[in-house]
């Protein structure tokens, strides 16, 4: 996979900010305990913010939130989370679209 399971929540979070654990967790194919330890850590490094509303929860991706990796420091989470949330709803203009077939991979190299 190229996001990890971190990446996969923040994303759906971002794509659907009333989400609970038990929507986001068949969505990202994780279990409800590993998602509610990745928003846990999340939020505990600033990428979420965690609501409470009544007796539920309501996540807020904070976009200014830095990446961590050294070749990417200063750049921002929320640029990505967009595109990466709007081709996952389907609505990311010139790019591709997924291949409904998963079996087949084509590669084209030069």
């Amino acid at each position: 996979m190229l996001l990890t399971g971190h990446g996969r929540v923040l994303v759906e979070i971002a794509r659907n900010p009333d989400a609970r654990i038990r929507d986001i967790s068949p969505v990202v194919g994780l279990t409800e305990r590993t998602v509610q330890g990745i928003v846990a850590d999340l939020e505990s490094a600033g990428y979420l913010t965690r609501t409470r509303i009544g007796r539920r929860n309501r996540y807020t991706v904070n976009p200014d939130s830095q990446f961590r990796l050294r070749n990417q420091d200063g750049w921002p989470v929320g640029p990505l989370l967009n595109l990466l949330a709007s081709m996952a709803d389907g609505e990311a203009p010139g790019l591709p679209q997924p291949r409904t077939d998963p079996s087949v991979v084509s590669v084209t190299r030069p």
